[in-house]
């Protein structure tokens, strides 16, 4: 909330929404006071998310389902809310849903059962909501990041063992770098990428080509 004020400060005329995207009505909260306070929504990009590291076996039930209503359950809500808003009012839209390069291929070693399942899932909700939507102006595409250094993923940037294998699995041989990212969100929420809907963009140094 602290760093959301401070940005709100650097910018003109920005406002801040903070909802608890699993209290029941918090992602139609946040859309719905998005709307009022800024009149439409042109572009959403769906970038919560948590991630829990444990082996499968000793992952609770309560565990895996938290982790898909913050990762699959709320970006569909958000993604509803704006698309049916644009829609009602014959505006077009885009939506950028921020997977990742778990949802391609599984996390391995990482174990991360939840993450990689609700990631997996939001790449291909991507597709069906593009599919439904594509003839009435709302256009849905998903980023899917490789390694690139967040609160989340912090420790393993700071191991050794973590930074060789970001460098071994990448076909550029790095983890990304801040800003790296800018260019895929620019393209996909501008109309540059106009005629661009149900794609998953991997931004991953080829993660997948190794």
């Amino acid at each position: 909330a602290e760093r959301l004020a401070e940005l709100v400060d650097e910018l003109d005329d920005a406002h801040a929404v903070e909802v608890d995207l699993t209290a029941p009505g918090g992602p139609e909260a946040c859309v719905a006071r998005s709307i009022e306070l800024a009149g439409r929504i042109d572009v959403l990009i769906n970038n919560a998310g948590i991630s829990q590291v444990a082996p499968a076996l000793d992952f609770s039930t309560e565990d895996f389902r938290h982790e898909i209503e913050i990762d699959l359950v709320a970006p569909f809500a958000l993604a509803r809310d704006v698309a049916r808003d644009a829609i009602t009012n014959g505006r077009s839209a885009s939506i950028i849903n921020i997977g990742s390069i778990l949802g391609e291929v599984g996390g391995g070693k990482l174990r991360v059962p939840g993450y990689a399942a609700a990631k997996g899932g939001l790449h291909n909700l991507t597709r069906e909501l593009a599919s439904q939507w594509g003839r009435k102006g709302v256009r849905v595409n998903a980023i899917a990041p490789g390694w690139f250094e967040t609160e989340m993923n912090d420790a393993m940037f700071s191991d050794g063992g973590g930074q060789a294998y970001m460098e071994a699995g990448a076909a550029m041989g790095r983890p990304g770098i801040e800003g790296e990212l800018d260019g895929a969100m620019l393209y996909l929420a501008s109309d540059a990428s106009s005629f661009v809907t149900g794609h998953v963009l991997q931004v991953s140094g080829g993660w997948t080509a190794t």
